[in-house]
């Protein structure tokens, strides 16, 4: 009987494991969020991009002992699609494929107005006309259809991750990931919004 007490008090300890793990586990993966934005910056700003890396969270934790070790087997066994999840977010749609393509291949056309300061990047994962004096009057229509484009962009890609992962209740907080990552690896000299204020990087 002492035997069964135990593997009866491991069992429910477990479960109320799982209850509490199953609720973490359904949050947003805000590290994958962080090495996917890294991944798409990359290959639309290229040679533009910082090599600044985001501090990504650690699951380290104290010794387990045998109790947490069979708690965490149920675990394993009763939700492994929870667990799967939220080791990396896919970014392999064709859908994402199409819409990076068209930031990469419209930012050679942005990269004079980044590094004028005359556009800059927003502090909610956009990009804004910063100092139109710095445009030439000849080229600000055009460079305001570059921002509008870029916006448009910027704006499908965060919606189809979220929804490439089965999130569409992700939306916002992968703008939000973006959004701190585009200024992250952003050039020196950049300007990128904080706080409602322009700065330069």
């Amino acid at each position: 009987m002492t035997i069964m007490k135990h593997i009866a008090a491991a069992v429910t300890a477990a479960f109320l494991g799982v209850g509490g793990c199953v609720t973490i586990n359904v949050y947003f993966p805000a590290a994958a969020a962080e090495e996917a934005a890294d991944k798409i910056i990359e290959e639309v700003w290229g040679d533009d991009s910082g090599k600044t890396t985001g501090e990504q969270s650690s699951d380290a934790g104290g010794p387990i002992g045998p109790g947490a070790r069979f708690a965490r087997m149920i675990l394993d066994w009763v939700v492994p699609a929870a667990r799967a999840q939220q080791a990396n977010l896919d970014i392999s749609s064709p859908a994402i494929g199409k819409i990076e393509a068209s930031l990469k291949a419209r930012h050679p056309q942005l990269l004079p107005y980044y590094n004028s300061g005359a556009v800059g990047l927003t502090d909610n994962g956009l990009v804004a006309v910063r100092d139109a004096k710095a445009i030439p009057l000849s080229a600000r229509k055009t460079v305001n259809q570059l921002v509008a484009d870029d916006n448009r962009d910027r704006k499908a890609l965060y919606r189809e991750i979220a929804a490439a992962n089965g999130h569409p209740e992700w939306e916002a907080q992968i703008q939000e990931t973006f959004a701190r990552r585009w200024i992250d690896r952003a050039q020196s000299g950049w300007y990128y919004q904080s706080g409602g204020a322009w700065k330069a990087k």
